[in-house]
């Protein structure tokens, strides 16, 4: 089966912005985690690494998948492959 240039740029797009949401999504889930110790400081009266694990981490999961949806919206119509 032949694949489409429009098809590939699709997927490459759609591969790249994956993947850097991924790297933030570890990020946020292990890196946080694996210094917590280290953010011992003060935010909005609570440890760092406590907010980050109880509250910031879930805020980070939204925005990354609300992100995820709208770029992908705009990319389906970028490439003629939205559904309407």
């Amino acid at each position: 089966m032949q694949v489409s240039e429009n098809h590939q740029r699709y997927w490459r797009k759609n591969l790249r912005v994956t993947a850097l949401l991924m790297v933030i999504w570890f990020l946020v889930t292990y890196g946080v985690g694996y210094f917590a110790r280290e953010l011992s400081f003060a935010f909005f009266g609570w440890p760092f690494s406590f907010w980050v694990g109880a509250q910031g981490a879930l805020v980070v999961y939204v925005v990354i998948t609300w992100f995820y949806a709208r770029y992908m919206n705009k990319l389906d119509q970028e490439h003629g492959v939205a559904e309407e």
